[in-house]
């Protein structure tokens, strides 16, 4: 199962929840997580994975010199097994120091593999679709091993279904949740704590936390890839799905989100109701400079906040009110920007230190310098990337009345696996 760098360590934990596999049926790697796994513990994974991007059925490995072993590779694997010439199908490649001149000419060779496979055991040959295909097979290349598989989800996980509003360049859903793994709010534990998002945007944070606190599956609202292969058996999948229906319950902790932006508190009210948690959490216009704790018990703020330009979606601090509705209106909320934050952070950390103390302040960031513009010193550092983005999730501890925060002991905060305090690669 591939997922974003940075995210392996908090899959594979996940991935033995969801399947009860560990020791020599689970492994970590570079990007992902590979398992020793049955075909139903194929479909449990779509349907409960927060984390993962795809979950891919390993076919065949071998070495390669050139094109040729590839389509050699790909002509000895059984596809008749798992589609008919009847469906449309399209290769996708990857590769990690491929020795090859042209990616496209290994998948071409895929693709003539296949559908000469096809022709001799048929008689005919299945079509390429390259936009919307019945089925996917990824061919991955490093330096020396080309690998093949077949693709189990169809669309990327990260797309639940419920999304239909959103601003500019939203945040991944499968983002969201490394987010939530990382800062190890945990809804379910001996004493929940309240979450709360003061840059909503279109609701993603909070919904993903949202649905963790029902326990509602993050696939239960979208269609897969399974659904389309020969090994498919829908009264195995409708017995899954009425068992994740099962575990739903009432919210286990609190989640709150605001933005200042209400035509995007609008967006995420109408996409929490399709996630089926709108009864779940609390949204609601503000400023991120000025909104008070949505909560008398002291919890957590996970966010992804604005830069640059993009500040005025989130505070609007020392703006004329025709300067903040102008940007408002010009600007989606969620998104990865990289430019100066300014005065905005420093404004930010202020308002925390004078209203949110005993609060864990999660944030996500690609400017490694922020903590000392923001006059925090950062407890955690989490390596997470945003697409090709590196990042760092800060963990801030907060104090009232002082420019100085609280290191905490690390007993008190959950350990990303693999990743000690301070800066980790």
């Amino acid at each position: 199962m591939p997922c974003a760098g940075g995210v392996e360590g908090f899959l594979a934990d996940e991935a033995h929840a969801i399947t009860g596999l560990s020791g020599h049926d689970l492994m970590v790697g570079r990007g992902g997580v590979l398992l020793n796994a049955s075909w139903r513990q194929a479909l449990q994974l779509n349907l409960h994975s927060r984390l993962a991007q795809r979950v891919l059925v390993q076919l065949a490995e071998q070495p390669y010199r050139h094109e040729d072993d590839i389509y050699a590779l790909a002509a000895a694997v059984a596809w008749e097994i798992w589609f008919t010439p009847r469906q449309s199908f399209k290769i996708d490649v990857t590769a990690q120091h491929s020795p090859l001149q042209s990616l496209n000419f290994a998948a071409l060779r895929v693709k003539d593999a296949v559908a000469d496979r096809f022709r001799a055991k048929a008689g005919v040959r299945p079509d390429v679709e390259t936009r919307w295909p019945d089925v996917r097979i990824h061919l991955h290349l490093t330096a020396s091993t080309a690998t093949l598989s077949i693709d189990t989800s169809g669309e990327p996980l990260f797309k639940r279904g419920w999304r239909e509003d959103k601003g500019d360049a939203p945040l991944k859903e499968t983002l969201a949740a490394a987010m939530i793994a990382a800062c190890g709010w945990d809804p379910h534990g001996g004493a929940p704590l309240p979450l709360y998002d003061p840059c909503c945007g279109s609701g993603t944070l909070a919904i993903e936390a949202a649905q963790i606190a029902c326990r509602i599956a993050p696939g239960s609202l979208r269609r897969f890839g399974f659904e389309k292969l020969l090994p498919f058996q829908p009264h195995v999948w409708s017995a899954l799905k009425d068992e994740a229906e099962q575990g739903v319950c009432a919210p286990a902790a609190p989640v709150f989100g605001s933005d200042i932006a209400h035509r995007m508190v609008d967006f995420a009210q109408r996409n929490a109701e399709r996630a089926g948690v709108a009864h779940a959490l609390q949204l609601r216009g503000g400023d991120a400079l000025q909104r008070m704790p949505p909560s008398p018990q002291p919890g957590v703020l996970l966010l992804n906040p604005p830069y640059g330009e993009r500040i005025a979606a989130a505070g609007s601090s020392g703006r004329s009110a025709r300067e903040r509705m102008d940007a408002v209106q010009r600007t989606g909320r969620e998104s990865a920007q990289t430019e100066d934050g300014g005065d905005f952070f420093v404004q930010l950390a202020a308002h925390w230190k004078r209203h949110y103390s005993g609060w864990q302040a999660w944030m996500l960031t690609p400017d490694q310098q922020l903590p000392g513009k923001m006059r925090l010193k950062a407890s955690r550092r989490v390596p997470l990337f945003n697409g090709p983005i590196e990042c760092r999730l800060l963990r801030f501890d907060l104090v009232a009345g002082s420019m100085r925060t609280r290191t905490l002991a690390s007993a008190d905060a959950p350990q990303a696996p693999g990743i000690p305090d301070g800066d980790a690669r």
